[in-house]
């Protein structure tokens, strides 16, 4: 069932209920409110009653018997009766009346009571003159009041059914417009694909729903355009990164084979041969460790390690591949709590990522000295990288993290452009944060930091 219908229908369904609601306790009051006003004129005639049956003047019992018969509006089947009262629980029982005795109980010794059969009325009350004690009993039959009462029923059922109709008509107008704009982005969403990412939702004034919802419909198509652009530019720097030596490789190859040459050029174009296969097989391990960390950076950590002693490991390792690299590693702010240096994580992975950022800091500052501080608290554990190189240009920071990108001052150095972008996404794995500050010519200042209640929440398998 389409939406617009459900809200028809639910609009319909809760007018409906709502209206027959208000029609019963509208018809509840009306008709208590005539039950109220009927009792009063019988409590007005059982108190002339009264008067005129011990009444010791004439004149003033002949008025009071032209008040009841000309002053009073006539009831219909009206009649009254008066019970002298004998004793506590005692009085002159009329056959006329067939009324039940626990009325007549409710009357000795509430004073009053009155009681209903089919719009029939009987109304008692206790009255006590000159010592003497009697009931008047005043009945009379509400065929009015009861014919009024069925008169709103009908008025209100007839003003029911045609306000149902009304809400129909209305349910589907505000159906309608609440759909209308939801329509008109299902229409325009269904224009947009891979083609034309570039097209966006028009954007309502205001800060409602359907405004919130083409906002975040926006947002994502930027989003999406982002990662496609990103993606087309990683195949085309990959193919382009891949061709190169593999070309350098064949065109080696097919040159060597056309004649026969001295062994000092084969060896020559085996080692330029070596070179290239080695450039290759390096770019694709490396292109295969940007794969392993996944898109989203989740990936299952294993290991818990102290952050020194990974880092005393890296740089050991550093110093094999550059021997003349100045790799300062300070410790002194070292916490006494040893647990503070623990961090769970996936430990090949977080190395790596360590690694290239530290052996990047050694290769743009071109061997000069590179700090590397450990800090550790309650609340944090930080890695701080700081180099004097070449810096980062501002126009290149929105890119530092795309595959390949090498900014123009980096490319003079050796490398593919995948080093950073890879530890970005290692270190978002395992929860930690990665910030980059740079000044060009002056050097860069690279922060890694894991907060505790991240650590925690890392999904340690050990």
């Amino acid at each position: 069932m389409q939406i617009r219908k459900k809200v028809a229908i639910t609009y319909v369904a809760l007018s409906g209920l709502s209206t027959l609601l208000l029609c019963v306790v509208m018809v509840f009051l009306f008709r208590n409110n005539n039950q109220y006003y009927f009792l009063k004129r019988l409590q007005d005639r059982a108190k002339i009653v009264s008067s005129i049956h011990y009444q010791q003047d004439p004149k003033k019992a002949e008025y009071y018997r032209n008040l009841k018969a000309s002053g009073l509006e006539e009831l219909i089947d009206e009649g009254d009766w008066v019970l002298p009262v004998n004793g506590s629980n005692s009085f002159e029982y009329n056959t006329e009346l067939k009324l039940p005795p626990e009325f007549y109980t409710e009357v000795l010794s509430n004073g009053s009571s009155w009681t209903e059969d089919d719009s029939q009325y009987h109304y008692a009350q206790l009255f006590n003159e000159n010592g003497k004690k009697y009931i008047v009993v005043i009945t009379a039959r509400d065929r009015r009041g009861n014919t009024s009462t069925l008169y709103i029923i009908r008025i209100m059922a007839i003003g029911g059914i045609g306000f149902l109709i009304l809400a129909y008509f209305l349910g589907r107008l505000l159906a309608n417009k609440v759909m209308n704009p939801i329509s008109k982005i299902n229409s325009e969403m269904k224009r947009i694909s891979a083609s034309n990412l570039h097209n966006r939702l028009d954007q309502p004034q205001g800060d409602d729903e359907i405004a919130v919802l083409s906002h975040t419909f926006n947002d994502m198509l930027d989003r999406l355009e982002t990662s496609f652009e990103i993606q087309a530019n990683f195949i085309n720097n990959a193919s382009h990164e891949l061709k190169t030596p593999i070309t350098t490789i064949m065109a080696e190859t097919e040159i060597i084979l056309q004649s026969k040459r001295e062994p000092e050029e084969y060896q020559e174009a085996l080692a330029h041969i070596n070179a290239q296969a080695t450039k290759l097989g390096n770019l694709t391990e490396s292109l295969l460790k940007l794969t392993r960390t996944g898109y989203d950076g989740n990936k299952q950590v294993l290991d818990v390690v102290r952050m020194d002693e990974l880092l005393m490991d890296v740089k050991s390792d550093l110093d094999k591949l550059y021997p003349e690299n100045n790799i300062s590693l300070r410790l002194e702010e070292m916490p006494e709590n040893d647990e503070l240096l623990l961090v769970p994580c996936n430990r090949p992975l977080l190395e790596l990522a360590l690694s290239n950022i530290i052996s990047n800091a050694v290769k743009y500052s071109d061997n000069s000295v590179v700090f590397v501080e450990l800090m550790a608290d309650r609340k944090r554990l930080s890695v701080r990288i700081t180099d004097i190189g070449i810096g980062i240009p501002k126009e290149d920071f929105p890119y530092l993290y795309e595959p390949f990108f090498r900014g123009r001052k980096a490319s003079k150095y050796t490398g593919y452009g995948l080093g950073l972008p890879l530890a970005f996404k290692i270190i978002r794995m395992h929860n930690g944060e990665l910030d980059i500050q740079s000044e060009q010519e002056k050097g860069t200042m690279a922060t890694i930091t894991f907060r505790r209640h991240d650590i925690k929440d890392s999904n340690v398998k050990s």
